[in-house]
């Protein structure tokens, strides 16, 4: 859960490249096991939307299997490690909110992901079935790559891009 129900301010989610640009916030749902999460837009330093990334707030089973950061990349802006620089500012926020580590997960099939994982610093758990219960299972996905990135609580960015 988010410390003080609070949400963080995100102005600092920048890095001379990219910014990510806060689109909204939604609070948990724990009848469904959701979490707090932010949406947004992934930016280009002068403003231009390449893409989008949401970083969800918390640890449980689903976001096990879910991941806590999720992101896609405009396909004319794909190849320039945009989504591993997005996780590294998005890890800034988990920080905020005291997280110590998240996961992120992709396809098995999506190399693409796989390698952003590895840019951003990943450590690589394991290829985990996705139980008939959740709502991946229902979206046709069978098996998830699942990384773990520890953050460093001193503010220090995981990994290289």
């Amino acid at each position: 859960m988010l410390k003080n129900n609070m949400f963080y301010d995100t102005e600092d989610l920048r890095d001379g490249e990219i910014m990510l640009q806060l689109e909204r916030t939604a609070e948990g749902n724990p009848e469904k096991n959701w979490v707090p999460a932010y949406y947004f837009g992934i930016c280009l330093a002068g403003g231009t939307r390449i893409g989008q990334c949401d970083l969800r707030i918390g640890h449980n089973d689903r976001l096990y299997i879910g991941g806590n950061i999720g992101y896609g990349i405009d396909e004319a802006y794909r190849g320039h490690h945009y989504a591993a620089k997005a996780c590294r500012l998005l890890f800034r926020q988990a920080r905020k909110h005291g997280m110590d580590y998240v996961i992120i997960t992709c396809d098995p099939g999506n190399t693409a992901s796989a390698r952003t994982c590895e840019l951003a610093g990943g450590q690589y758990l394991e290829t985990a079935d996705i139980p008939e219960d959740h709502d991946m299972y229902e979206r046709g996905f069978r098996q998830v790559l699942v990384y773990r990135f520890n953050l460093d609580t001193e503010g220090k960015d995981n990994g290289t891009c």
